[in-house]
């Protein structure tokens, strides 16, 4: 009954945290042009805002930040006081010491959905063996948005998306809205 009265359709934001792929778009915006994923060698960012845009959901914003902290928290908030209800970002989940997505967004949420980072992880331990314990996926919410933050790896990306949370995210959103 969750599934049949919840909404289907939502604006999401993709933010890629990257400080190689930054560079790249810093690049591009001095040349006056907009810094597409494709543009970049963002793969990762690009099936991101593919598959979200091919299952009627609207990407209303896309970054590209480094990893830095401060850089990172003000992008999600500039995601989260946008028009998007659902923000993804990739990268920054591993265990190098430049890897903070995890440290500086999991301090924002309101509630975490720790059950993502487990279904992720088993799907990712299905694929990849014992390799995916070394990611720290995970989900939470913020203001009445989701937010989900994905390994940098387009092949992680796409399992994320496909196998979780295209499916379950109108069900969240029926939730998070309550």
């Amino acid at each position: 009954m969750h599934r049949r009265e919840a909404p289907k359709h939502f604006k999401c934001a993709v933010l890629t945290v990257s400080t190689s792929k930054a560079k790249k778009a810093e690049e591009k915006k001095r040349e006056g042009k907009n810094a597409r994923p494709a543009d970049i060698g963002d793969l990762s960012g690009e099936i991101a805002v593919k598959l979200l845009s091919e299952s009627g959901h609207e990407v209303v914003l896309y970054d590209v930040l480094p990893d830095e902290r401060e850089r990172i928290r003000e992008a999600v908030e500039r995601a989260l006081s946008s028009d998007a209800e659902v923000v993804v970002t990739t990268g920054g989940t591993g265990l190098a010491s430049s890897d903070v997505t995890i440290e500086v967004v999991a301090e924002m949420f309101e509630k975490h959905i720790p059950g993502f980072g487990e279904i992720f992880r088993l799907k990712s331990y299905e694929k990849v063996g014992t390799a995916a314990i070394l990611s720290r996926a995970i989900a939470g919410v913020v203001a009445g948005k989701v937010i989900f933050c994905l390994p940098g790896s387009p092949s992680a990306v796409e399992l994320a998306l496909k196998e979780i949370i295209l499916k379950e995210l109108p069900h969240i959103m029926k939730h998070v809205r309550e």
